[in-house]
């Protein structure tokens, strides 16, 4: 059994993660095409461990990819076997950044308080 990848949304309908996967595939296609590559991977369970992804606290995962620049993908898991990516990120830095990791959380919590059953 397969996880489904999906891409948060905000509540307007903007969805910023594929606005910054639109805007890689423009600026650095070999890579958006190996991050996207990736992404396909958490689909098995059998990938969910580094080095493809990491637990980085509160629920969240990373999906990273070492290129010109270092590409993180945050996600989290939700029941029924999916996955919700909530912000992307490119940068030389190893770690990430406060403000990028409070953005993820941020869309986390929303998600997940408009997505309650």
């Amino acid at each position: 059994m397969e996880f489904s990848i999906e891409f948060y949304a905000t509540k307007t309908g903007n969805c910023p993660v594929e606005d910054f996967f639109d805007e890689m595939k423009e600026q650095d296609a070999k890579d958006y095409a190996t991050v996207m590559a990736k992404l396909d991977k958490l689909k098995y369970k059998s990938n969910h461990h580094e080095p493809l992804t990491k637990s980085i606290g509160n629920g969240l995962l990373e999906l990273r990819h070492v290129g010109r620049l270092n590409t993180r993908v945050i996600w989290f898991y939700v029941k029924g076997r999916r996955i919700i990516a909530v912000h992307g990120i490119r940068n030389k830095a190893k770690k990430i950044r406060k403000q990028e990791l409070e953005i993820a959380l941020s869309r986390k919590s929303d998600w997940v308080k408009r997505n309650a059953s």
